[in-house]
């Protein structure tokens, strides 16, 4: 009986964890965002390398990032319209919990309507170096990332495992 009462513990115990690790396994969560600041340096090399870099703020709409926020800045070397990131910094405020993450690495190409640029769409790789709280889940995990436009200025922001 004593092994049959151990062996339910242990089952459950491994099977909440299991459950834990299958929650974050496929989609994590987005944001919807807003560019806020830009600035473009011409590298002088040639025509139309330049470094780029942006700030942007995100409102979480899905997954673990629902209600939260994020403040940002990414750099990124642009070649013509094809980008490659050099680096990106994210702070991720949820009403229960906050992380830091840092970007491992990213490329990107400028999304052209017309004669118009209305967008970056990029991937990439991204670590959370810090979480706690509600976000703790994504302590020290180095997830994916998409960035696709909505918009002139508008993109969303999908992370996932």
């Amino acid at each position: 009986m004593t092994q049959s009462f151990l062996a339910t513990i242990l089952c459950s115990v491994f099977g909440l964890i299991g459950m834990a690790g299958v929650s974050l396994a496929g989609p994590i969560g987005g944001y919807d965002c807003a560019i806020i600041a830009t600035a473009r340096y011409a590298v002088g090399d040639r025509n139309e390398h330049d470094v780029v870099s942006f700030q942007y703020t995100c409102n979480g709409v899905d997954g673990v990032f629902k209600n939260a926020v994020v403040t940002a800045i990414s750099v990124v070397e642009l070649d013509n319209e094809e980008g490659t990131f050099m680096g990106s910094f994210s702070l991720h405020r949820s009403p229960d919990g906050f992380a830091a993450e840092q970007l491992l690495e990213g490329i990107g190409d400028i999304v052209v309507e017309g004669d118009n640029a209305v967008g970056i769409e990029a991937y990439g790789k991204t670590s959370f170096k810090f979480a706690s709280g509600a976000l703790e889940c994504l302590a020290e995990k180095t997830v994916k990332f998409t960035a696709k436009p909505t918009g002139f200025g508008k993109f969303k922001l999908e992370f996932m495992d």
